[in-house]
């Protein structure tokens, strides 16, 4: 499936039941070096818009709101060790956390590239 995208700047990959959450391209380079990221424990039973995690930067601290309601069932260890993967490959490897999806269509709330990509030309 391909990325969906919230207001937030997060971003969404699902497979089955399981979402994949990190953020956009467009919200790392607005953070700039990524130096820390706080990810969720898995277990942890988030509600669609609630803090997830932290990332912080050079220049800020960043919350990143859970895109779905759902349980986590895992956090990126990698980040751990390497938080500036998320500047590297923010849609990627750089993945913040995977959680189940309690809530399907709470999808369709969520942007798919060309709308989030117009979204952000209208912030620039």
């Amino acid at each position: 499936m391909p990325l969906k995208y919230t207001e937030d700047h997060e971003w969404v990959s699902v497979e089955g039941d399981v979402a994949t959450v990190g953020i956009s391209k467009y919200a790392q380079d607005q953070l700039g070096d990524v130096v820390f990221v706080e990810v969720p424990d898995a277990g942890k039973q988030l509600d669609k818009g609630e803090e997830a995690a932290v990332v912080e930067s050079v220049k800020a601290a960043s919350e990143i709101y859970a895109p779905l309601t759902g349980d986590v069932t895992e956090g990126n260890p990698a980040l751990e060790d390497a938080p500036s993967t998320i500047n590297t490959d923010a849609e990627g490897d750089g993945w913040i956390f995977k959680m189940t999806i309690a809530d399907a269509t709470e999808l369709d709330d969520m942007m798919d590239a060309a709308a989030y990509d117009g979204y952000v030309a209208g912030l620039e």
